[in-house]
């Protein structure tokens, strides 16, 4: 057997299981004395630990050289630097010059613009990558710190430098299609995506198939909670010639074991002869090198106006009306479907949906497009191989290792680009151009409900927080009315870019988590990075009864932290249905045990936010 493997474990929404699956595939395999290798990739929320429980060796503090502030006594505010910055992390504020450290890439585009060498460069902690062993499977993770969503992909490369390349290497990375993604699956040997059934684990699937195949990937699928309420997923699946390649029951002993951080395999017999088999077949086609089938998902429709990422700000401002955000520490704790019934609850509101990396919150309103538009989140640099001299210095200044060198030629990986400058300027035969990306589309549409802003990035590109901001602000600008008294905001999962873009600026967040232990660790995290940006955070507990006593240490957790108690919401199967038919939950069944609760939650927050 071929034990030199990197193997992807992945998913298009969060809570479909990836953790589970990756946790429970390395144990199986460390039981057989294969020798495996355990790498967490989803630096924002990693909680592979949580169930590994590994015996930490080792920590290394992850340090980049990055802008820290401007020599007043150099600057002559001639603003350069501005015009150099890619990523709107540089703004002049009567007549002084501030570094906005969470908008920056530390690119150095600043610094090779300044012509007065006024910009000071620092070392900055980005977070810290750990190594530990847990009985015979070694163990590497990334923790991003607080603020830091920018440098996401630079820890992921981190982490990745901890291959082994003598065992099986499972990489569990974040879910979605972004550019943490696309950096986690780089160069393996094998992408898994774990899905659900549901309505919105077949659309995120679909995005995350065609990110797969954009990078040089064909993916195969593992249905977690296969539970099939109809052939949708199959007869997808079918169409694109996609390997199912294992299902997992959809049985609540496993919730409840994986709620209390147990490796289900390790206590269920009849689990670990299942992940036997289905590693078994991953191996297998992990040493064959299948050539992806062509991307056909990607619909541009016939968008032609293209609007493109705000300018230099270093907030959201505020509007006459109250904004409350719904995020996640994790995804798949609910959020959508809490945020779908604070909806079908509310008056004179306007939705947004900032989940841009995948949308669902469309999918139960179903609403009607009045404009679109294709999103431009930045350039994306090009070499002119006729200008080019080789001189390299373009690839020798460029932080994202996006200049791609053969002998003496240079060219441009398109995914790896981020458009910060920085290579034009110190070409010196102008050989480098730079063109106006398209990263997504942007919608201003009309539901049952009221107004709504949403949007999708496209698979593998960046940007998402970008997108955000101008989704924030078009509610603002081309929808926002006097009689909307309230903007509902899904936001998205985790502590990165596109959640800190969402959270800026809004009146209050709503985190939904689960009583499990990544529950409890993820929204520490996100408790934390609101805190950071001084926002006003309510928790609301979903599928409380699943495991009562993580329900009560989520409970003091919340105490501990200040944050308000808003409620719980049992554990009820009207949620799925719900979904099933693109239904809000208070609108499939408004005396369910799940509805009833929510209602009253909804009770309490507009207390709270005072509407």
């Amino acid at each position: 057997m071929k034990t030199n493997l990197k193997i992807a474990i992945s998913s298009g929404k969060g809570g479909t299981g990836k953790t589970f699956v990756s946790t429970n595939l390395a144990y199986v395999l460390s039981t057989k004395g294969n020798k495996v290798n355990y790498l967490d990739c989803d630096v924002e929320e990693p909680n592979g630990h949580l169930f590994l429980q590994p015996k930490i060796d080792n920590e290394e503090k992850i340090n980049i050289m990055a802008p820290a502030e401007i020599d007043a006594a150099k600057c002559t505010n001639c603003r350069k630097c501005i015009e150099a910055c890619a990523f709107n992390a540089i703004a002049s504020v009567k007549d002084k010059m501030l570094i906005f450290k969470q908008l920056c890439h530390a690119c150095g585009a600043c610094k090779i613009a300044c012509p007065e060498n006024a910009i000071i460069f620092k070392e900055r902690e980005i977070g810290s990558v750990k190594t530990g062993k847990a009985d015979k499977v070694n163990i590497s993770y990334g923790e991003l710190k607080t603020g830091e969503g920018a440098m996401t992909p630079r820890l992921i490369k981190k982490v990745k430098n901890h291959i082994d390349p003598e065992a099986i290497n499972f990489i569990d990375t974040a879910p979605g299609t972004s550019c943490p993604v696309v950096e986690a699956i780089s160069e393996v040997d094998l992408v898994i995506l774990v899905t659900d059934p549901t309505p919105f684990g077949i659309n995120d699937l679909k995005l995350s198939v065609d990110m797969c195949r954009m990078v040089g990937h064909e993916p195969v699928i593992l249905v977690n909670r296969a539970d099939y309420k109809n052939n949708d997923l199959q007869d997808y699946c079918k169409q694109e010639k996609l390997n199912i390649i294992g299902e997992i029951p959809d049985e609540r002993k496993i919730a409840e074991l994986y709620s209390e951080g147990e490796i289900v395999t390790r206590h269920l017999e009849e689990y670990k002869s299942l992940f036997l088999e289905i590693a078994d077949r991953i191996i297998a086609k992990a040493q064959l090198k299948i050539m992806p089938q062509a991307v056909t998902n990607i619909q541009k429709g016939n968008l032609k106006n293209t609007l493109s990422a705000l300018p230099a700000q270093a907030e959201i401002p505020q509007s006459n009306y109250k904004e409350i955000v719904i995020i996640s520490g994790k995804g798949g704790t609910g959020k959508t479907t809490i945020t779908g019934a604070f909806v079908s609850l509310a008056n004179n509101l306007l939705i947004t949906d900032c989940d841009v990396d995948a949308a669902d919150l469309h999918i139960l309103l179903s609403p009607d497009m009045k404009e679109g538009y294709l999103f431009s989140g930045g350039k994306r640099a090009r070499i002119n191989p006729s200008k080019c001299i080789g001189c390299g210095k373009c690839y020798d200044v460029c932080k994202f290792s996006a200049i791609k060198k053969e002998d003496k030629n240079f060219s441009v990986e398109a995914l790896s680009c981020e458009g910060c400058y920085a290579c034009s300027l110190v070409c010196p035969a102008d050989a480098i151009e730079l063109k106006e990306a398209v990263n997504g589309e942007l919608y201003i549409a009309k539901s049952r409900f009221g107004n709504m802003v949403h949007a999708k990035l496209y698979a593998a590109e960046e940007n998402s927080g970008k997108l955000v901001s101008l989704i924030r602000q078009i509610a603002r600008d081309r929808v926002a009315d006097s009689s909307i008294k309230l903007s509902l905001n899904d936001g998205a999962p985790g502590t990165g870019c596109p959640v800190i873009a969402s959270i800026v600026g809004a009146d209050y967040a709503v985190v939904v988590t689960e009583p499990t232990v990544s529950g409890i660790h993820d929204a520490k995290r996100v408790f934390e990075l609101c805190s950071f940006f001084n926002i006003k955070v309510g928790l609301i507990i979903n599928k409380s009864d699943i495991n009562l006593n993580k329900a009560t240490e989520l409970e003091q957790v919340a105490l501990e932290c200040k944050v308000d108690l808003l409620g719980m919401v049992p554990y009820d199967k009207s949620t799925t249905e719900a979904q099933m038919q693109n239904k809000t939950l208070i609108e499939y069944d408004k005396a369910s045990p799940a509805s009833l609760a929510v209602i009253e939650i909804w009770k309490t927050l507009t207390q709270k936010v005072k509407l």
